[in-house]
């Protein structure tokens, strides 16, 4: 039975979350290399602006703004998911492998086969998700033994090697390419947002809209998985399906994000984290809190990284890095 006390700390929480994104939202708006005032921001977003002006918001930060937020979000869930089945708290989809193995499939997508550009905003999602999947499974065979199970430090040390050896396959495909696509490469490498147009937040938002409420829904199957084996056997989970079922979900998570921000690590492992330090280990609770951090986390990132240096400004997956590197590194010696 969840407390009253904490239902209402957690909605506190959202509500906090919610104006503090929508704060973050409207500076990002207004900074940058072209200037848009707060006072024509309202104008400008119902039609009454100047041509430049909508140009820039609708054409130019709006849809940035969103894409980074929505990442931010499946990556945080999809960290939220890989921590809970695993039992380990530095499960994340970019440090154990998940991104760079949907950033291997998807520079051998855009080098060698045929690209047509209508389809291949909604292809590339999904070539990440094969990319990531296999992958996937590849760390979670190599990190399971028959008597013993999962093993959650095994896995976290296959993955970081698996992470390091796709980021070197990565590299390989590179050198011989076409400079245009290698410079695309290199950015999707540093964690640019890339996919920032309305047609990358069509081709994300299903994915979010079908899986953050699945995952809520299997909110209490998180609970049970998070206890030891036995006892999740004995309330009568059936532990290896639904591990399967709640990895495919947080690989389709990761995925959908890096295929339009790039290789993008931590904000996985930080936002549950900061959520469970909040509210408690609950996946009801802080998955939410979780979900909302993660957001405004990678949002945070792409706005102070686009205005820090100008023009081209510092790519979000360093600025998380900056912050995320050393917060690893506390919860390495401190678990």
């Amino acid at each position: 039975m969840i407390s009253s006390a904490l239902i209402k700390k957690q909605r506190w929480l959202i509500g906090a979350l919610t104006a503090l994104i929508i704060i973050t939202v409207i500076i990002g708006t207004c900074l940058g290399y072209s200037n848009l005032s707060i006072g024509r921001l309202v104008p400008t977003l119902f039609g009454q602006g100047t041509f430049k002006e909508e140009f820039i918001l609708f054409s130019v930060r709006l849809p940035r703004i969103i894409i980074t937020l929505l990442a931010g979000m499946a990556l945080a869930l999809s960290g939220a998911i890989l921590q809970g089945i695993t039992r380990n708290d530095l499960a994340d989809p970019g440090i154990i492998g998940i991104n760079s193995g949907a950033g291997v499939a998807i520079a051998v997508f855009f080098l060698f086969f045929p690209i047509d550009a209508g389809s291949f905003v909604y292809m590339v999602p999904i070539v990440g998700f094969i990319g990531a999947m296999l992958t996937a499974c590849i760390i979670y065979v190599l990190s399971f033994k028959r008597r013993v199970g999962l093993e959650p430090v095994r896995l976290v040390l296959i993955g970081v090697g698996f992470s390091m050896a796709l980021s070197g396959l990565m590299i390989v495909l590179i050198s011989s390419a076409e400079r245009a696509k290698v410079d695309f490469i290199a950015k999707w490498l540093a964690g640019n947002i890339w996919g920032a147009d309305w047609p990358f937040i069509w081709a994300v938002l299903p994915w979010l809209i079908i899986l953050i409420p699945f995952t809520l829904y299997k909110a209490n199957r998180l609970n049970l998985l998070g206890l030891s084996e036995p006892v999740a056997i004995g309330v009568g989970v059936s532990i290896e399906k639904e591990r399967i079922v709640l990895l495919i979900t947080a690989v389709a998570l990761a995925a959908a994000a890096v295929s339009v921000t790039g290789g993008i690590a931590f904000i996985g492992l930080m936002a549950p984290h900061i959520a469970k330090s909040l509210v408690g280990p609950r996946n009801q609770l802080f998955i939410p809190i979780a979900i909302l951090i993660g957001g405004w986390l990678l949002l945070l990132a792409d706005t102070v990284g686009r205005n820090i240096v100008e023009p081209e400004g510092i790519p979000a997956g360093i600025m998380v890095a900056l912050i995320g590197a050393p917060y690893f590194m506390y919860l390495l010696l401190k678990k």
